[in-house]
């Protein structure tokens, strides 16, 4: 009997236990937070949302699908479907042809518009569709391409408007939802989360993009996104895409951004931005090590532009800049933005290494203009170490890249390690490790002296810009 009675307590104690855990298993787990409920949220901020047209001239502009921008990506197998969808037809001479192009949003009750600039350049005109289908031409108050932002203007008074919320409170992982026109179907909604903040696109040197996953379509060009609170954090801009539709990834201008240039562009139909005059690179694991940093970080100056704010204070190739008005540099990409926004005439400090060596350089900002340049070619010299040729530029050519005496020509390349460094057929070597490079044959004598496993800057232009590589003979 004795020795029953553990078995007993075992089986009473089992019994226990299993008991508790089916209560458990039966007892509500800890509320999670419910899903949103967007229903009011749309109430309030669909009739804010209009549908914007235009009326063209075909000769004007090549025929394009009505829609979003996409990134680089394959060819588009439904460009016909979108064809028939929007009821394209044979333009007839003399012909205007109405396309719905986007979408918008009255930011005042006066009849200022939102939009895209991809929707509102290069048209003749445009027409605003409100809520309750009323149609109203519209005045394009100003467009700015590097942002992709407009200002359109409807007469009108007591007009329902967005209200601007703060795109720089946005976290990865809030809720978000878009109204727009995809494909022409009006007040559309669709949601979705903030999949990433800041993020910086080939296409968008001044733009920190909102990333998310709402389903975002051809149509829906300039349409507002909203966080739960029901104001504006962001304009729907560009898509990802293989196949000319939503596949999970859609950008938007951040609102705070965006209300920036729409200040300038209501007050002188353009926008004004800073330029310092350099072109920029980012640091990777190699070019950190070139340059004597202790991990990749700041903003490479690739090429000092001529007769800059950046050549007038010292700025040279090869620097790298950590620091811009006392805010850090971690990356390239954003100071672009930094020096955009820097009002012009103001001196900023910057902090700078220079051959592993911290400085400090103040430069005097200037208004951006666009620069432009062109190169041209050619006799030859051959290193076996690099697996590259090299050839002279004409003086020629040394005057049109604004180089004087400087810079060799790739004039091919077999697999090895300038290959691998990321040289390509007509880049023109202007610097190795920190030495101008002035001739093919010099060239040559300079890589004989290069030590093997190290990795080595290499000053390159590439058609109008200037980059650094770094190049690493094995060991």
């Amino acid at each position: 009997m004795s020795r029953s009675r553990p078995l007993f307590l075992s089986c009473v104690l089992l019994i226990a236990i299993g008991g508790t855990s089916a209560a458990l298993a039966a007892r509500p787990a800890d509320s999670a937070p419910p899903l949103p409920d967007f229903r009011k949220l749309v109430k309030q901020n669909e009739a804010a949302v209009v549908n914007v047209s235009s009326t063209q001239t075909p000769s004007r502009r090549a025929t394009r699908t009505p829609g979003l921008p996409e990134l680089p990506g394959s060819e588009n197998p439904y460009l016909e479907f979108f064809k028939r969808f929007f009821q394209e037809r044979p333009e007839l001479p003399g012909d205007r042809q109405a396309n719905s192009l986007g979408s918008g949003f009255i930011i005042s009750p006066d009849g200022y518009i939102l939009t895209n600039a991809h929707v509102a350049r290069d048209v003749d005109k445009i027409i605003v569709r409100l809520s309750d289908q009323r149609e109203r031409p519209a005045k394009v108050i100003g467009v700015d391409e590097l942002t992709d932002v407009a200002v359109l203007k409807i007469e009108g008074e007591n007009l329902p408007i967005v209200k601007v919320g703060d795109s720089e409170a946005l976290e990865v992982g809030e809720w978000v939802l878009a109204i727009g026109s995809p494909f022409g179907l009006e007040r559309t909604a669709t949601q979705g989360i903030v999949s990433a903040v800041g993020r910086n696109l080939p296409s968008g040197t001044y733009v920190p993009f909102i990333q998310s996953d709402v389903a975002v379509n051809p149509g829906s060009s300039g349409g507002p996104l909203f966080n739960l609170r029901g104001e504006v954090v962001g304009i729907n801009s560009q898509i990802y895409s293989s196949t000319g539709g939503y596949m999970g990834l859609s950008f938007a201008i951040p609102i705070k951004l965006a209300m920036q240039v729409v200040d300038q562009l209501k007050a002188t139909g353009e926008v004004t931005r800073g330029w310092l005059g350099i072109l920029l690179q980012s640091v990777n694991n190699d070019l950190a090590e070139a340059f004597k940093l202790d991990r990749p970080r700041g903003a490479l100056v690739a090429q000092v532009l001529p007769e800059s704010p950046a050549a007038s204070a010292g700025f040279k190739p090869g620097d790298i800049i950590l620091r811009y008005g006392g805010e850090p540099v971690e990356d390239s990409s954003q100071l672009p933005r930094m020096i955009g926004v820097t009002p012009v005439g103001k001196t900023v400090a910057m902090s700078i290494l220079r051959n592993g060596e911290p400085l400090e350089i103040k430069a005097t900002i200037a208004r951006l203009e666009t620069v432009e340049e062109r190169v041209s070619t050619m006799d030859e010299y051959s290193d076996p170490r690099l697996s590259i040729t090299v050839a002279d530029l004409s003086n020629e050519q040394r005057r049109s890249l604004g180089i004087e005496d400087q810079g060799v020509l790739v004039a091919s390349l077999d697999e090895g390690p300038a290959a691998n460094a990321g040289l390509y057929p007509d880049d023109i070597i202007l610097q190795m490790d920190h030495q101008p490079v002035k001739s093919a044959n010099q060239f040559v004598e300079m890589a004989k002296e290069l030590p093997k496993g190290k990795a080595i800057p290499l000053q390159v232009r590439r058609d109008s810009e200037s980059l650094y590589l770094a190049v690493r003979l094995p060991e």
